[in-house]
């Protein structure tokens, strides 16, 4: 009896309800949690509303019913929290907005809101950091990064979704006084700095290997391990393209002790066992341009396998199922040309790029589309949230809730 109930907690808890409140969702995987998706009418999920927005690539986070938008109208970056059940307007933290794309493409912010503790963190595209109180609008403390440590804003300006690690926000950065840097998440005063590298666009993500806490960054030159507590060093490898104009923007996996990263540019990707005996030294199981070279997304893993789009952004790419261990494909799905993937339960939500949604089982065996809809125009670039049964999607217009699950 006390058998069954435990097996009975056990799914229920599997199939609650779940928010995302950050980059990638609560576990920084790109992992949904909740109540099994069911089967979507011919026309595709119902459209719950709709709203138009400002410039950017950030996506939204979602938590406590609210929705966070970080966005940009004309020299205003906007911090906009709405109602996630219908789209009302709560609130607007509104600043000056400096940055402007040397490349021509969109000046809005790129970085996901983080929302932890009745507060959201963001890092704007200039590199100024701020913490603002998610019930109010109001802000806590806001530091300019290019200021205080010298940072530089890159090719794309930065990128970065911070990430919370006990009373830390944890920040990549990228100056030469410091490349990886923790914030107070309090009064957001610096509590350790570490490391001189330059930021990438990559987010990081925090790990347990060997029973021993860790971020991971995927900065400008490579890995790092970091202790988050107080920014000793665990471990670092060097992985960035040969050629200056490239970047590496693929947030690291973690499985066990493996890790996974990954950029394009003639590089590709590898996956490095840590050692158990010491947990610092590296072991390269593969390493290659030719199995899953990620250029601006992000992958995910499922019970071994990893899927993500293989290519060049600009030159299309193929959707790829890799066996993590030995980098072996699967399979791979050409057309797609780029976008983002999710995972919801053992199934596949993937986002193209030109605003379609298609859904598969996640299994390396095969890949075959139940569900292919046309949701919202191009071009989606930033990566969408799954919050309690609901799908929110932008463009570079408009901001959309679906309702795709329970």
């Amino acid at each position: 009896m006390k058998h069954a109930l435990l097996l009975s907690f056990l799914f229920t808890g599997i199939l609650c309800a779940e928010d995302w409140p950050q980059f990638l969702g609560p576990r920084r995987d790109g992992s949904y949690q909740g109540k099994a998706l069911p089967k979507w009418p011919a026309d595709g999920p119902k459209l719950i509303w709709k709203i138009n927005i400002g410039a950017g690539f950030a996506g939204p986070a979602v938590a406590n019913g609210k929705l966070y938008l970080f966005h940009r109208q004309k020299e205003k970056e906007i911090l906009e929290c709405v109602d996630a059940g219908n789209g009302t307007v709560i609130w607007k933290s509104i600043t000056d907005a400096a940055y402007v794309d040397q490349f021509g493409f969109d000046n809005g912010p790129r970085a996901v809101p983080t929302v932890h503790n009745g507060n959201v963190y963001t890092l704007g595209a200039n590199g100024i950091a701020k913490s603002t109180d998610a019930r109010t609008g109001l802000l806590n403390w806001t530091i300019d990064c290019r200021k205080t440590f010298g940072a530089g804003k890159g090719f794309f300006g930065f990128a970065c979704a911070p990430l919370v690690s006990g009373k830390n926000i944890l920040i990549n950065i990228g100056g030469p006084q410091a490349g990886i840097i923790a914030l107070d998440a309090a009064s957001g005063k610096l509590r350790w700095k570490s490391t001189q590298t330059e930021a990438s666009y990559a987010s990081p993500i925090l790990a347990t290997i060997n029973q021993k806490p860790q971020a991971l960054f995927f900065t400008r030159t490579g890995l790092a391990s970091i202790n988050p507590a107080d920014g000793a060093v665990n471990f670092t490898h060097p992985w960035q393209p040969a050629i200056r104009a490239s970047v590496n923007a693929c947030t690291p996996v973690a499985a066990g002790n493996l890790i996974f990263i990954s950029t394009s540019y003639g590089k590709g990707a590898t996956v490095l066992a840590v050692d158990i005996a010491d947990g610092k030294k590296l072991k390269t199981l593969w390493s290659s341009d030719a199995n899953l070279s990620c250029h601006y997304s992000s992958v995910v893993h499922h019970e071994g396998f990893l899927y993500g789009f293989h290519g060049r952004q600009e030159r299309g790419c193929e959707l790829r199922c890799v066996e993590m261990k030995t980098g072996k494909v699967q399979w791979g799905f050409p057309g797609l040309r780029a976008g983002s993937v999710m995972l919801a339960g053992t199934e596949l939500l993937i986002f193209t790029e030109r605003g379609e949604l298609l859904r598969s089982a996640a299994t390396p065996k095969f890949f075959r589309v139940t569900d292919r809809v046309q949701l919202m125009g191009a071009t989606v670039r930033a990566y969408p949230a799954l919050a309690n049964g609901k799908l929110y999607v932008r463009n570079g217009r408009q901001l959309a809730c679906f309702q795709i699950g329970e």
